[in-house]
């Protein structure tokens, strides 16, 4: 057993401790506290351990609202139950929370990025810190109950409730079990929720699909791993609304998970695009078309790309009312070079791996003037940013927006222009 001082949070919202010399890595433990840990895994530079008791609490440190996460026991020494891993700051107050996701952001900027003095704004906050999530994926366990994985583990904690889910959803959740032996047939179940509490049941088959019986007023459909899907009861998608909009969702297609904030965030790229009328627009991974519907009131001309088919049928779908958008179903880093511009200003909201350097390099080359980034990894929009700054970009503004309260996930806006000893140079070509 050791006893620390934790110092601070890393990206990943675990504590940071110091001994002999080395980082000591302590989920659920928070800056400040005097903690006694039990060392589980030893590296040549860091070890990692479990947190047994909190000697000191920090003035930060709350109950956790939900059973399942991380939680000592009331008398010491007893066995410490096996978190789920699908939280990991519970036990944060929420307006810490907001404070740490912006201090993450900065310091993923300064490590990564090289941009020690990026202005990152202060995180937005989810209106609701709870219940908010429209997707969510579990695992099913051999006894076919749904769960997550341990915290730093990969054995599945099965759940009896998740309070990040809607309420629709966190209400459907509990009635929801596999036959045992149907279990290893299942690689992951989705639940998704749309307008009006309606309900998808997403169940992704590990081989063959399996036998499938379900006594619940939702629609239940089978995501092949191709994308293709085949809808066992009900319909294969949700209809979801943001900003007086609806949008199809079909069941493995990419949306905010957080209706709430999706508003929020399709005003900030509106805001970072600036446009005036009459621009020419990239929509780089355009996924259902979210913003796309919404810049195309404002714009000439609106390109997007997505290569997921089930998606660019979903944008088909979500954008038919417009006739000045087109949609290439393609990787972005295959057409962008050679697509026929001028484009005045693009926006980026790529997977969680980031842009491939091609994509950014073809956006300087076609002299893109305007970049609006959406991210939901702060250290590959670090790492992108470096290049676009290095391809004559200035980064103009970093907002941080709490997608995902209670995780150390967070989402960013990212606003770029051409500086204007690029515009000059490009000028004088």
């Amino acid at each position: 057993m050791l006893e620390l001082t934790i110092a601070s949070l890393s990206h990943a919202g675990e504590g940071i401790g110091r001994h002999a010399g080395q980082a000591v890595f302590v989920p659920f433990a928070l800056p400040g506290e005097r903690v006694l840990v039990e060392v589980v895994e030893e590296k040549k530079r860091y070890l990692r351990a479990r947190l047994v008791q909190v000697l000191v609490a920090a003035p930060e440190r709350i109950i956790p609202r939900c059973p399942h996460h991380f939680a000592l026991p009331a008398e010491p020494g007893a066995p410490i139950p096996e978190a789920c891993g699908g939280c990991q700051l519970q036990h944060l107050d929420y307006p810490a929370q907001l404070r740490f996701k912006q201090q993450t952001v900065i310091e993923q900027f300064r490590r990564l990025g090289g941009l020690a003095e990026a202005p990152v704004l202060p995180t937005l906050p989810s209106p609701a810190p709870f219940n908010y999530r429209n997707h969510s994926q579990f695992t099913v366990t051999a006894g076919g109950r749904l769960g997550l994985l341990a915290a730093g583990s990969h054995r599945v904690v099965p759940l009896a409730e998740c309070p990040q889910l809607e309420p629709a959803l966190a209400a459907l959740f509990p009635q929801i079990a596999v036959e045992a032996a149907q279990a290893p047939a299942l690689e992951r179940v989705s639940l998704r929720a749309g307008v009006e509490d309606e309900c998808l049941v997403v169940l992704e088959p590990a081989g063959d699909a399996p036998e499938v019986e379900l006594d619940l007023p939702v629609s239940v459909v089978l995501l092949r791993a191709d994308g293709s899907s085949l809808p066992l009861a009900g319909l294969d998608h949700v209809v979801v609304e943001v900003r007086g909009r609806l949008f199809r969702v079909s069941a493995g297609s990419f949306f905010q998970v957080n209706t709430a904030l999706a508003g929020t965030l399709v005003d900030l790229v509106l805001h970072g695009l600036a446009l005036a009328g009459g621009e020419s627009v990239l929509d780089l991974y355009t996924g259902v078309g979210l913003f796309s519907a919404f810049i195309a009131p404002h714009a000439g001309r609106v390109v997007g790309v997505e290569a997921y088919a089930p998606a660019v049928a979903d944008a088909a779908a979500n954008l038919d009312e417009f006739d000045n958008i087109e949609i290439y179903e393609a990787q972005v880093e295959d057409v962008l070079p050679n697509l026929p511009g001028p484009f005045d200003a693009a926006v980026l909201d790529p997977p969680r791996a980031g842009c491939a350097p091609e994509v950014l390099a073809a956006l300087a080359a076609a002299q893109v003037a305007r970049i609006v980034y959406v991210s939901c990894d702060a250290a590959t929009l670090a790492r992108d940013a470096a290049r676009l700054v290095a391809l004559g970009y200035v980064l103009n503004l970093v907002q941080p927006l709490d997608m995902f309260p209670q995780t150390h996930h967070v989402e960013c806006v990212a606003e770029f222009t051409v500086s204007k000893a690029i515009d000059l140079k490009l000028e004088n070509r």
